[in-house]
């Protein structure tokens, strides 16, 4: 790109950018995160932006643009436009990017412009950066000094060095440690000491710089050594950086003792005295001789010889292993043999003087020779040792024995002297034969190993002694034995998977592979318990349950590795431990009681079922009221929710209670339950009667009123619900001039005129209602009293008043209300009645104006009187309408029913 640039630029401006080519050295630390700043090139290369001039202000602005495309490039970023240098997302590694350089660290701050060139040992990356347009062009050599930190740790190459030195090693000795610690680091953040975790007060470290600056460390010896003493030093070598911190790394440092002949043999006695029967046969052994050398291999190497001062005779009759010391009898002693025999015996080691030891042999003569003692083996013998087979049947045959004297002049006996199941009996019809054999089966596992000897002795008294070894054979006559038969285990549940229970352990007394132990399942163990066939260990795979299953009971088998195998069988059982992993549970989320009011106080409302699957502890669960505990109580027992005081459903109908139950767990568990209460209404409350309001109360009737006309209604209400609100009202008592011109409906209570009304129909009615509901099993009712007065006016109250306070004669009937009664009778005698109104009226016609005239007279005599008496006169107001219950004690006026 650089070469297709000039050849567009010209020859003038080739040769001008080739003059301000330019060289940049800046340094920066390794490791550096993104975006630190390296330099900026248009400062330091002094372009317009000096002044304070942004790259982009000027006309045409400066470009920064990277030429290279090497290594280098991934570390950095630059700013086309202002020219700064930054590091890139690309950690800069010193110790991975210049592998082979040894570099020299440069110590200060962030990046800084050099005014010389970095040492050639320095970590470098190179840029070639193009500054345009071609009025400020320049090829700028950017050089980046990557600065060393201490950021690695020396390592040693083996994690354990041996070194070995010799016992005799002076004082001062230094060995050089052939793997040195190594650290990518560089200059002080290398490796600069190493020092000894335990230096035993004998050795210490020093270290050497050759010229290349690589630091070699060496043992230096600063006691004496005794390999016999002490032949082997563990310690630490630990490497330690010059870094702040120092970073250190160690390894294991072994010194080997190496020995050398620095000890002689040495025999713990002086003398040794033997006494040798002369009868003795060739080969007897005398005695022997040893001497210790403490030193190891070829330094330790011992031989025995004669000394020149034993003389020959006593040589050739006696011989000396020189590699074992034993000194045997190696010519038949006679008359002319000495009796006594001085043996010198030199103990000989490499370089040494020989250690001296001297053996006095006193030979004692016989005159008669010793009885003989022959065997011959029928059981298998090697060396003088018998084998048999455990559970051999009684008398098997070991060996026959002649039993003879050499002389043949003395009688000669023997019998079997040690322990054991055996016996020597004479063989007959043959004189000095015995048999030896077994009186009962032999048993390995009581006894491996029997030593027992068949003695002979002449009439002379001299004894002979043959020692027999019987060497009892194994066989797989036991099988294995379980320490115990019935193995209790517990685990809690919730266990880790592949969780250890136990270690199984079995013997066999038989010997070898025949009492090798081997274990398995028995056929009943679920698949998620494993036994170790090897080492009898029993895990659990998986997590166990204790609410899903708490006890299990399995066999399993030991087995022996004999032909046939022989096995054993025990018993597993299992407990299951409790865990508080299970909230107490109620039966249902929602619980619905239906009560009947006036409960008594503490009667049971209902049973809270709650249960918990945990055990013990764990499941015990205590109930308890969150909310309306100043109403209710429950048991915590037995769940039983009580009310403290008698429910009144006129009061509240309903109760919305939240129980909670906690169980005894550490730490506990807890869950909740709501509970309805809903109030059954009993029949308790008499309908009450808001209008009339009073029994004094009355209602002017007019006479004109046309029957089916509403006079005035009975009006109740019954707090209860249900039926035993449903009101009815009957008239159980009548009295006045015609009582029967009035009826009420029995639904709504509204009264009506059944009849027309004639002249001598004027007159107080009291009409005796009863208002009563429909309650179970007994309904209640209440009873007013309706007073209406026919007449055309209110002429004197105070008459009416007095009427209304007497007591009413009236005779109560017994019957219940209908409530659906069409009172066709009632209309069909109204009809009949017209003809004769009509009559009366026709005849009436004659007298009216004397009845007008009349009428004018009084009304203007007595308009003030009657004035005056409307304001003491009691308002009644019908109900066929809506009832206002805040009228009270109101004047009466006149109702028309036209």
């Amino acid at each position: 790109h650089l070469l297709l640039f000039l050849l567009f630029v010209g020859p003038f401006n080739c040769f001008a950018s080739y003059s301000r080519a330019t060289e940049l050295f800046y340094s920066l630390n390794e490791g550096l995160p993104a975006g630190v700043l390296i330099g900026s090139l248009a400062r330091d290369l002094q372009l317009p932006t000096a002044s304070g001039q942004h790259p982009a202000s000027l006309q045409p602005p400066l470009s920064f643009t990277l030429a290279s495309h090497g290594l280098g490039v991934q570390y950095v970023q630059l700013d086309n436009r202002s020219g700064e240098l930054h590091t890139s997302a690309v950690e800069i590694d010193r110790e991975a990017l210049c592998v082979e350089s040894s570099g020299a660290t440069i110590l200060g701050g962030s990046a800084a412009v050099s005014s010389s060139s970095p040492s050639p040992e320095s970590c470098l990356l190179l840029l070639d950066v193009l500054v345009l347009p071609q009025e400020y062009f320049r090829l700028v050599k950017v050089k980046i000094a990557i600065r060393d930190v201490n950021d690695n740790a020396p390592r040693f190459p083996v994690p354990h060095i041996r070194l070995s030195v010799p016992e005799n090693a002076p004082v001062n000795t230094r060995l050089a440690i052939e793997h040195p610690a190594l650290d990518p680091d560089m200059g002080t953040n290398g490796v600069q000491t190493y020092r000894l975790r335990d230096n035993y007060g004998v050795f210490t470290l020093d270290v050497e710089e050759n010229e290349n600056g690589e630091r070699t460390p060496y043992l230096i010896v600063m006691g004496a050594l005794d390999r016999e003493t002490q032949d082997e030093y563990v310690t630490v070598i630990v490497a330690e950086d010059g870094g702040t911190p120092p970073l250190v790394g160690s390894a294991t440092l072994t010194i080997g003792i190496s020995d050398i002949n620095d000890n002689c043999p040495q025999f713990n006695d002086s003398q040794l005295n033997v006494t040798l029967y002369g009868n003795s046969s060739l080969g007897t052994h005398v005695a022997t001789v040893h001497a210790v050398d403490m030193d190891l291999g070829s330094n330790a190497q011992i031989t025995y010889s004669y000394s020149l001062k034993v003389p020959q005779p006593s040589r050739d009759l006696f011989h000396l292993n020189e590699s074992t010391g034993a000194i045997t009898l190696s010519t038949k002693v006679d008359g002319d043999t000495p009796r006594l025999h001085r043996l010198i015996i030199l103990g000989n080691g490499p370089g040494c003087i020989p250690a001296v030891i001297t053996v006095l042999v006193t030979i004692i003569k016989v005159m008669m020779r010793p009885p003989e003692v022959v065997p011959r083996f029928i059981a298998n013998e090697v060396e003088g040792v018998v084998y048999l087979k455990e559970l051999e049947p009684i008398n098997t045959p070991i060996a026959f024995f002649t039993i003879k004297d050499p002389d043949e002049k003395y009688k000669v006996s023997c019998y079997l002297d040690g322990d054991g199941p055996f016996r020597l009996s004479p063989y007959k019809p043959y004189n000095n034969e015995y048999l030896l054999e077994t009186t009962k089966p032999l048993d390995f596992e009581t006894q491996q190993l029997y030593e027992i000897s068949v003695v002979a002795w002449n009439s002379e008294g001299f004894h002979v002694k043959k020692v027999v070894k019987v060497q009892v054979l194994d066989d797989n006559d036991n099988s294995p034995v379980f320490s115990e038969q019935l193995i209790e285990l517990s685990i809690e549940e919730n266990n880790v998977p592949n969780a250890f229970l136990t270690k199984l352990h079995a013997t066999d007394a038989d010997s070898g592979e025949r009492g090798r132990v081997s274990y398995f399942l028995g056929p009943d163990a679920p698949s998620y318990f494993a036994l170790d066939k090897t080492t009898g260990v029993l895990t659990v795979s998986t997590q166990l349950d204790r609410e899903e299953k708490e006890k299990y009971r399995y066999t399993v088998k030991a087995v022996d590795s004999g032909f046939p195998p022989r096995e054993s069988i025990a018993t597993v059982t299992i407990t299951v431990l409790d865990k508080n992993d299970n909230s107490p549970r109620f039966i249902n989320k929602d619980f619905s009681f239906f009560v009947p009011e006036n409960f008594p106080g503490f009667g049971e409302i209902g049973v809270i079922s709650v249960t918990d699957a945990d055990a013990g502890q764990n499941g015990w669960v205590a109930l308890s009221v969150l909310n309306g505990s100043d109403i209710f109580v429950i048991d915590t027992g037995k769940g039983v929710l009580r009310a403290k005081v008698s429910l009144d459903r006129e009061q509240q109908s309903s109760y919305v209670l939240w129980i909670e139950a906690v169980d005894g767990g550490d730490p506990a568990l807890s869950s909740t339950a709501k509970i309805t209460i809903l109030l059954l209404d009993i029949n308790d409350n008499p309908p009450l009667v808001l209008f009339p309001q009073s029994n004094m109360s009355y209602l002017l009737v007019l006479p004109s009123t046309l029957p089916g006309s509403p006079i005035t209604e009975v009006y109740a209400v019954d707090k209860d619900t249900g039926m035993n609100a449903v009101i009815a009202y009957s008239i159980i008592g009548r009295r006045g001039p015609r009582p029967e011109s009035f009826r009420i409906d029995p639904k709504t209570g509204n009264i009506t005129l059944e009849e027309s009304l004639m002249q001598n129909d004027y007159g107080l009615y009291r009409l005796l209602v009863k208002v009563s509901d429909h309650g179970y099993p007994e309904p209640l009712h209440s009873t007013v009293m309706v007073n209406l007065f026919v007449n055309d006016t209110v002429s004197n109250e105070s008459y009416i008043e007095s009427l209304l306070r007497k007591e009413p004669d009236i005779s109560v009937e017994e019957k219940q209300p209908q409530i659906s009664i069409e009172p066709a009778h009632k209309k069909m005698e109204s009809a009949s009645c017209m003809p004769t109104l009509v009559a009366l009226s026709i005849i009436s016609l004659g007298s009216i104006a004397l009845v007008t005239g009349m009428g004018i007279y009084i009304c203007l005599r007595k308009g003030k009187k009657h004035h005056r008496a409307d304001e003491n006169l009691e308002v009644q107001i019908p109900l066929n309408g809506r009832i206002n219950l805040h009228m009270l004690e109101k004047k009466p006026v006149e109702i028309s029913n036209i």
